[in-house]
C-alpha cells in the first residue's frame, strides 16, 4: 500500500455508480447524530492563564495495537523539511492507542478507543472483517497488544464518555468494547463532512458504532482570542479543555488535560508522527485538508512552546 487514500479511491472504480455520485461525496455514518450538551464555550487566553497550574486529572495511555501504515499519509513528504531530511515513501510503524483520562468526581473518560478484542481473536468477526477497506489499509499487520475489553475488565470502571479526536476507522476500532450506555463525543461537522473515501469506511464505522446511542456533536463557539478555531471548558471546571483542530477531518479535536504533573495533550491526527512534531512538518494523504492541518498544527506548536511543560501524546 503506497497511499491509503490512493489504493482506497482505486477500488471505487470498479463499484459500478460510485464515480457519479463521488463527485457529491459521502459521509462517513450513517449513525444518528445529535448536539452535546457537554462544553461550556471559553477563549484560549482563559484556558492558557490555568493552564499551567497541576491539576486532579490523571491520564493514562494504552497502546492498543502495533500496526504500519504508508509514511506519505502521516506526514507531508512534499514540506521542504521532509525533502531535507530525504523521507521518502514506505511502510512506517505505528501504534493504535487511547488515553484514559480519570477525572475525580467525573469518573473515567476515554480519548479514542483502542482496539476491539475480536480484532485479535476473531479478526474476521470484528467490525472492520473481510470488508475491502480491511485488506486496502492491511490490517493483517495489526498486532494487538492491549484489546480494549481486557483493559476496562481490569480497571473494573464503566467509563463515563468517550471523546473521538475523530471517525478514522483505527480510532473507532476498540468502540465495540465499550458498553453502549458509554456516550459517544465528536467534534463540529465530524459526522456529516463529504468525502469520496467515506463511501469505503462508512460500513465499518457503521459496524464499530451499531448498538451505540447517537453521536453527540461538541458545539464550539468562536475563540475570542483568535488562536483556535474554538476551545472547550469540557467539564465547566477548567480541568480538562477540548480544542476545534480541523484540518485533518472537518471536526478534528485535540485534547488537553491539567494533571498533577503538568498539561498533557492529546492532539490525535493533527500531529502522527515524533518527526512530524518536532519539525512542524504536518500530516501528508490522509488528511482532508492539508492546508488548514497545517494551520492546526502551528497552532497547537504554538501553545506547547509558551507552556513547555506540556506532556505531548501524538496520535500515533
Amino acid at each position: 500500500m503506497k497511499r491509503k487514500h490512493l489504493v482506497l479511491a482505486g477500488l471505487g472504480l470498479s463499484i459500478l455508480g460510485v464515480a457519479g455520485r463521488a463527485a457529491f461525496g459521502f459521509v462517513p455514518t450513517t449513525h444518528a447524530v445529535e448536539t452535546a450538551s457537554l462544553g461550556t464555550p471559553t477563549g484560549s487566553a482563559a484556558m492558557e492563564a490555568i493552564l499551567d497550574e497541576p491539576g486532579p486529572v490523571t491520564v493514562e495511555s494504552v497502546t492498543g495495537a502495533d500496526w504500519a501504515v504508508t509514511r506519505a499519509g502521516l506526514v507531508d513528504l512534499n514540506d521542504p523539511k521532509a525533502r531535507a531530511a530525504h523521507l521518502t515513501d514506505g511502510d512506517e510503524p505505528i501504534v493504535i492507542q487511547f488515553h484514559a483520562l480519570h477525572h475525580p468526581t467525573r469518573g473515567l473518560w476515554l480519548v479514542d478507543t483502542g482496539v476491539e478484542r475480536a480484532l485479535r481473536d476473531a479478526p474476521a468477526k470484528s467490525a472492520f472483517g473481510g470488508t475491502l477497506v480491511a485488506r486496502a489499509m492491511h490490517f493483517e499487520k495489526l498486532k494487538v497488544k492491549t484489546d480494549t475489553a481486557s483493559w476496562l475488565a481490569a480497571r473494573g470502571e464503566t467509563p463515563a464518555g468517550v471523546l473521538l479526536t475523530h471517525l478514522h476507522l483505527d480510532h473507532v476500532s476498540g468502540m465495540r468494547d465499550v458498553p453502549a450506555s458509554t456516550p459517544v463525543f465528536v467534534g463540529p461537522g465530524e459526522a456529516r463532512s463529504r468525502t469520496t473515501l467515506n463511501f469505503f469506511v462508512r460500513s465499518p464505522t457503521d459496524a464499530a458504532l451499531a448498538g451505540k446511542g447517537p453521536l453527540r456533536e461538541l458545539v464550539f463557539g468562536r475563540d475570542p482570542d483568535g488562536t483556535f478555531d474554538g476551545v472547550l471548558d469540557l467539564f465547566g471546571d477548567r480541568t480538562v479543555f477540548a480544542i476545534w483542530v480541523p484540518g485533518h477531518t472537518a471536526g478534528s479535536v485535540a485534547y488537553v488535560a491539567r494533571t498533577p504533573d503538568g498539561p498533557v495533550l492529546m492532539t490525535g491526527d493533527a500531529c502522527h508522527t515524533a518527526f512530524g512534531w518536532k519539525n512542524d512538518v504536518p500530516p501528508g494523504t490522509f488528511s482532508e485538508d492539508k492546508a488548514r492541518g497545517r494551520e492546526s498544527l502551528d497552532r497547537l506548536e504554538k501553545l506547547v512552546a509558551r507552556h513547555p511543560k506540556t506532556s505531548v501524546r501524538l496520535g500515533h
